[in-house]
């Protein structure tokens, strides 16, 4: 599309808005302030960088072998640029803990320290991103048998006490170094494939080494602690220790932040409704977008209804403020760079599409008894333009418009992706 044709259609569209009442500019200048993380671990399934692997575990599985996944850090982070050169707006990336750069040394996880990373510092600063933590309690001998927090013996849960330690470190060091809180997700696989007998002792012992994890004061300003449960993974199918609601009373209870993940429920559950329903709790929520399908939480983002409902929520709630915005998917089949900007970009549209809602006409029928009008109009805004508006916000943020960007993924491919081979 020519630019001269994107802003025809972009002015005919903010005069259909105008006539429901929505401000087209003000939408986009809502929009470019909204930051979405973008996870270090679509970029190379997971595999991270430290000197030995064990292979991916926790009940997690990355399926698919598409050429080109990033073997090095520089790798990755050259990825990651393209991606984000392709997403409009500005926006954040997400490390786990074995991301770090160990310089060929074995440094065990208990031992990483902020110096292992740099290298990320630097990079993040240089391309003006805010940077998220994440422990990794997962794809180690000492996560072997699928229990790390809550494990039995005490020595191998003292040493994932520390390794969350030094991760709230890490965390802080980003902070300080960024200038913006880097939000630190706790997530364990602990479980048991088949039915438990005692389902008390695990979680009394999970309580414990949590609370021990976080025992050293961290400014609010440098890092935020948040916990996610989940409903069950592969060879974790009867118990999860840390379920929802374990780590909803945890996170209330400690005043931390509560994280929802939108593939970590049964899959005929949303969490649209739970937002509000946390918020009226909690200052803050750490968001999740993964996609489900059947048991499986982890594929690309796509502009389906769920996704629509959950940006809604958060528009109509006003809760985009109090709320931290990451993707969390790992998809191997397809060319990993697209898999990024499909899904940050699909995000980012359902979100647009939620402020250029005439919400204001809509609560004004509804708080009049006018359910009629509420639903005509609900349903009429499904097809006003909004691809005009967001093919004007992709040019206007020096993006690829519309499905342009696919060129630039294929050239990228052909150029880097296929070396790597």
């Amino acid at each position: 599309m020519t630019a001269s044709s994107v802003e025809a259609a972009y002015a005919l569209a903010v005069e259909r808005y105008a006539a429901l009442g929505v401000d087209v500019p003000g939408a986009l200048e809502h929009l470019r302030r909204v930051p979405v993380s973008l996870h270090c671990w679509q970029g190379d399934d997971v595999a991270g960088f430290e000197t030995k692997a064990t292979g991916l575990g926790g009940g997690l599985a990355a399926t698919g072998n598409y050429p080109g996944r990033a073997r090095t850090p520089d790798e990755l982070r050259t990825d990651a640029e393209q991606a984000l050169s392709l997403i409009p707006g500005r926006h954040r990336f997400n490390l786990h803990a074995f991301y770090g750069e160990f310089g060929g040394r074995p440094v065990d996880r208990d031992a990483i320290r902020p110096e292992h990373f740099r290298g990320w510092i630097e990079w993040a600063r240089s391309h003006g991103l805010g940077l998220d933590f994440n422990p990794t309690y997962f794809s180690h001998p000492k996560a072997a048998d699928d229990r790390t927090l809550s494990h039995a013996d005490a020595g191998i849960r003292e040493f994932w006490i520390e390794h969350g330690r030094a991760c709230r470190r890490v965390a802080a060091a980003f902070g300080e170094a960024l200038g913006t809180p880097a939000v630190l997700n706790h997530w364990i696989p602990d479980g048991m494939k088949d039915t438990p007998i005692d389902r008390v002792g695990p979680r009394k012992r999970l309580i414990d080494a949590l609370d021990a994890v976080m025992s050293e004061p961290i400014a609010p300003a440098l890092a935020r602690d948040a916990v996610e449960g989940k409903l069950f993974g592969i060879g974790l199918e009867s118990f999860t220790v840390g379920s929802h609601e374990f780590y909803l009373a945890y996170a209330l209870s400690r005043r931390i932040i509560y994280t929802l993940d939108t593939g970590h429920y049964h899959p005929t559950e949303t969490i649209t409704d739970k937002i509000s329903a946390l918020l009226a709790f909690m200052p803050e929520l750490l968001l999740h977008v993964s996609r489900g399908v059947r048991w499986d939480s982890d594929h690309v983002v796509v502009l389906n209804d769920e996704l629509q409902a959950l940006a809604h929520e958060l528009v109509r709630g006003h809760f985009l403020e109090r709320t931290h915005i990451g993707l969390d998917y790992f998809d191997a089949s397809i060319n990993r760079v697209a898999a990024w900007v499909i899904g940050t970009r699909n995000l980012l549209k359902a979100l647009l599409v939620a402020f250029l809602e005439p919400t204001d006409r809509l609560r004004e029928a509804e708080a009049a008894g006018d359910y009629t009008t509420r639903l005509a109009l609900l349903e009429e805004s499904k097809t006003l333009p909004a691809g005009a508006v967001w093919d004007y916000y992709c040019l206007s943020a020096g993006v690829p418009v519309r499905e342009a960007w696919l060129d630039e993924v294929q050239r990228y491919e052909h150029r880097v992706l296929a070396a790597r081979a």
